[in-house]
C-alpha cells in the first residue's frame, strides 16, 4: 500500500532549503560545510557527525597518519609538489623515497605501507580519492616489498614463570602494586597493551575509554572494545595470592583508592600520590621490558638483544604459548579473527611440537 504525504494528515513536508543543507553534509564530510549551515541543530549534528568520524580508528592511528601526512606533505614542499592534490606519480616517487632513504630517513616496509594507509585515507577523508591501484603505486610498492620486506620482528613470549619472576623485582609501594597488576593482568586477560590502559572502573565512566572491569566471585569479567569489536574476557583467580591477577587488581584498586574513572594511571609528581589521569599505553612496553631484563630472562644473550625481545606483545605471546587448552578457547581470549592468527602467537610452545623429519622416516 503506498503512502502519500499529501493525503497523511501526519506527514509534514521537509523545508526544501532544509534538504539541501542535509544532503550536502551527507554528501561530504569536509569541516568548513558546517559553517555553511544556518541551523544550529544542524550545526551540532554536524559536529557529532565529525566527532563519530574521528572515532572510526584509535587514537595511536590517528597519530601515526597525521604524522605521516605531515612527512608527505613536506617532502612535498621541498620538491614543489602540490599535496593537495592527489597524483599517483608524486605518492609513488615518496614512496620510492622512503624506502631508498633519499632525501628522508630510511623506513621498514611495515612503516612505509603504513604512510600510503595515512595518504590514501586523508585524500578520501578530503574527498579527493587517490587511485590507489594505479600502477604507479602498485608497481613500487611491489617492488619494494620484493627487494626489502623481512619476516615480521615478533616479540618474545613470556611465560608464567618469567611474569612471576618479573613481579618479584617490583618495590612493594603503589607504583608497584600497580605495575604488578598490569603485568598479571595483561598476561591472564591476554590483553594489548591498549587495552590494559583503556579500562575503567565500570562501562561508560570516561570519554576515551577501551573497556571495564567488573570483579566477582570467581574473577574478573573484562569488557574489552578491541580491533574487531567488542569481547568479554574472563581472567580466573589463581591458585595462590602471589600469582592471582584478580588479587593483584584489587589490592591495587583498594590501596589506590580507585573506583570510578581509569584502572591504570600516573602517578602524581609532586605529592607520590596517584593523578587521575589515565596511564599510557608505552608504559606497559616499557614495563615489561625493564623488569624482564631485571628478572634475568634470556640471559644467554647480550643485553641489547635481549631489551629488543621484550614488548607488550609479549604478555599476548605469552597467553597463547602457555595455556595448553583448546585452540578456540586462546583465539576468543586474544580476540582474533581467525586460528591462523592466533598460532603465530603460540611461539615456544609449538616449537617442534611436531617432528617432520622423524615422521617422514629420517
Amino acid at each position: 500500500m503506498a503512502i502519500s504525504g499529501d493525503s497523511d494528515p501526519k506527514f509534514i513536508a521537509p523545508d526544501p532549503a532544509e534538504n539541501e543543507s542535509v544532503s550536502a553534509l551527507v554528501v561530504s564530510a569536509r569541516p568548513e560545510l558546517s559553517a555553511e549551515t544556518t541551523s544550529p541543530a544542524l550545526s551540532r549534528l554536524a559536529e557529532t557527525a565529525r566527532g563519530y568520524a574521528a572515532s572510526r580508528s584509535s587514537s595511536n592511528t590517528r597519530k601515526a597518519y597525521q604524522s605521516d601526512w605531515a612527512l608527505f606533505a613536506r617532502w612535498c614542499r621541498r620538491r614543489g609538489f602540490d599535496a593537495s592534490e592527489p597524483s599517483p606519480e608524486v605518492v609513488g616517487l615518496f614512496l620510492a623515497s622512503s624506502a631508498a632513504g633519499e632525501g628522508l630517513v630510511k623506513a621498514a616496509v611495515s612503516t612505509i605501507e603504513r604512510r600510503l594507509a595515512a595518504i590514501t585515507t586523508t585524500y578520501s577523508s578530503a574527498g579527493t580519492p587517490l587511485p590507489r591501484q594505479d600502477r604507479h603505486i602498485t608497481d613500487v610498492m611491489a617492488g619494494i616489498r620484493r627487494r626489502h620486506a623481512r619476516p615480521p620482528r615478533q616479540k618474545e613470549a613470556l611465560l608464567a614463570e618469567d611474569i612471576l619472576a618479573m613481579i618479584a623485582t617490583l618495590p612493594n609501594d603503589l607504583r608497584g602494586l600497580r605495575d604488578r597488576a598490569i603485568l598479571l593482568v595483561g598476561f591472564a586477560g591476554g590483553l594489548r597493551r591498549s587495552e590494559i590502559t583503556g579500562l575503567d572502573c565500570g562501562p561508560d565512566q570516561t570519554t576515551d575509554s577501551g573497556g571495564w572491569i567488573e570483579i566477582v566471585k570467581d574473577g574478573a569479567l573484562l569488557g574489552i572494545r578491541g580491533k574487531t569489536g567488542w569481547r568479554q574476557v574472563e581472567i580466573g583467580r589463581g591458585s595462590s595470592e602471589r600469582s592471582c591477577p584478580v588479587h593483584a587488581l584489587e589490592t591495587w584498586l583498594k590501596l589506590g583508592r580507585v573506583a570510578h574513572g581509569p584502572v591504570f594511571r600516573r602517578m602524581a609528581t609532586k605529592n607520590g600520590g596517584i593523578s587521575p589521569d589515565r596511564l599510557g599505553d608505552k608504559h606497559v612496553a616499557r614495563l615489561v621490558k625493564q623488569t624482564a631484563l631485571k628478572a634475568g630472562i634470556r640471559s644467554d644473550l647480550p643485553e641489547k638483544e635481549r631489551a629488543a625481545l621484550f614488548g607488550g606483545h609479549s604478555l599476548r605471546a605469552g597467553l597463547a604459548s602457555s595455556a595448553g587448552i583448546d585452540e578456540a578457547h586462546v583465539q576468543r581470549q586474544l580476540g582474533h579473527a581467525s586460528a591462523e592468527m592466533t598460532r603465530r602467537y603460540q611461539r615456544r610452545r609449538e616449537r617442534f611440537r611436531v617432528n617432520l623429519t622423524k615422521a617422514a622416516g629420517l
